[in-house]
């Protein structure tokens, strides 16, 4: 858990099940554009997140804000998933994906203090060195958002489904970003 201005941040395990018809209904929003499920059914959900759930290097989490459902949240071993052949993975490499839930009541900060619980909860295991994303290259909105929490762009790499902008993001550069933002400094 983890609080900031904008109130507590919370993180557990996704049900494919239960969850199914919430994260449908966020997946296919226009908003979600990016997240590529914008024509999915509800089963089509419930399978693509009950293939999550079964698989060993890639898992799904539930994020809360307040306690109530704000965001979602995937992690997954680069080395076998998303990536894999497209870098050359180093030992403490995690992937990750988030996406907020659509509102029509935005918070101001609501999404950079999402990505900044996403990146806490990630290094929050010691064995995280570097978390590692692939966003579509056009997708500035994230772009600066990574950026902000300490994520440095290496370069573009061709997925099947994208082009995407391999960025990587360091222990200690989260650290130093995190430390700055909250003394009030440029980052």
């Amino acid at each position: 858990m983890s609080t900031t201005g904008i109130g507590t941040f919370a993180i557990r395990p996704l049900d494919p099940l239960k969850d199914a018809e919430l994260l449908h209904s966020w997946v296919t929003h226009p908003k979600a554009a990016y997240w590529m499920m914008q024509d999915a059914t509800l089963p089509d959900v419930e399978r693509e997140y009950m293939r999550i759930a079964a698989h060993e290097h890639h898992h799904a989490y539930l994020g809360l804000h307040e306690g109530r459902p704000a965001f979602l949240m995937e992690k997954y071993d680069p080395r076998y998933v998303e990536l894999t052949g497209l870098y050359d993975p180093e030992p403490g490499d995690v992937g990750m994906h988030f996406l907020v839930a659509p509102t029509d009541r935005p918070i101001h900060g609501f999404t950079r203090a999402v990505i900044t619980a996403v990146m806490d909860e990630l290094f929050a295991d010691p064995r995280t060195r570097r978390v590692v994303v692939e966003p579509d290259v056009s997708n500035k909105a994230v772009h600066a958002l990574n950026e902000a929490v300490g994520f440095v762009p290496v370069r573009e790499i061709d997925k099947p489904e994208k082009r995407a902008l391999l960025s990587f993001c360091t222990r200690e550069r989260f650290i130093e970003r995190h430390s700055l933002a909250a003394r009030g400094g440029a980052v």
